[in-house]
C-alpha cells in the first residue's frame, strides 16, 4: 500500500510539472505594512482662516468674540456663508452688525448657523428640523439639493477636527423674537 501512495504521488507530482508546462513556481506570500497616517484636520476657525471665501465669517467670528467656542471640543456642525453671501445683506448691515455695541445681535446671528453635533450631508433629511446653538430652529429641504432656510448648500461635508463645516450661499437670520 505504502508503494501505491509513493507512485501516485509521483505521478501527481509530474502531472502538477507538465501542467504547469514545466514552469517555476513561487509563493508569493504578501506582506505589507500598517502605515499610519496623521491627518493635519484643522478646527473650524482654522479651516475659515483657511479658505479666502470664508474671510467675512472669520471677522464675523472675531468680532462676536466666538473664535475660542468655535475652536472649543464641539462636535459642532456649521452653515457657512461665504462673503459673496454677506455682501448680499442690504447695504450697511454688515457694518452695523460688527460694531461693538450690535454684538449681541450678531453673536444671535452667527450662532444661528451652528448646529450642535456632527451632521454629515447623509444625516439631512427633506423637511428635517434642526435646533441651533441660538435656540431656534433652522429648516432643511433637500428638493434640488440641500438647503438650509432656503440657503444652498454649495460644498458639503468639509471635516474639521470639532465637527463639520457646510458652506451655504446666503446668511441666514434667526426669527424675530
Amino acid at each position: 500500500m505504502k508503494k501505491v501512495n509513493y507512485l501516485f504521488a509521483i505521478g501527481l507530482t509530474l502531472i502538477f510539472t507538465v501542467g504547469c508546462n514545466g514552469a517555476k513556481t513561487e509563493s508569493t506570500e504578501t506582506v505589507t505594512e500598517e502605515t499610519v497616517v496623521e491627518l493635519d484636520v484643522q478646527d473650524i476657525v482654522d479651516l475659515a482662516v483657511g479658505t479666502e471665501s470664508l474671510s467675512t465669517l472669520v471677522a464675523a467670528l472675531t468680532a462676536a468674540d466666538l473664535v475660542s467656542t468655535m475652536q472649543s471640543d464641539g462636535p459642532f456642525t456649521v452653515f457657512a456663508p461665504t462673503d459673496e453671501a454677506f455682501a448680499a445683506l442690504p447695504a450697511g448691515t454688515l457694518e452695523m452688525l460688527l460694531k461693538p455695541e450690535n454684538k449681541d445681535m450678531l453673536v444671535s446671528i452667527l450662532t444661528y448657523h451652528v448646529v450642535s453635533g456632527k451632521v454629515m450631508s447623509t444625516d439631512l433629511s427633506d423637511g428635517m428640523k434642526a435646533a441651533t446653538v441660538n435656540g431656534a430652529e433652522v429648516t432643511i429641504t433637500t428638493a434640488g439639493g440641500a438647503k438650509v432656510n432656503g440657503a444652498n448648500v454649495v460644498a458639503a461635508d468639509i471635516v474639521a477636527s470639532n465637527g463639520v463645516v457646510h458652506v451655504i450661499d446666503a446668511v441666514i437670520l434667526p426669527p424675530a423674537k
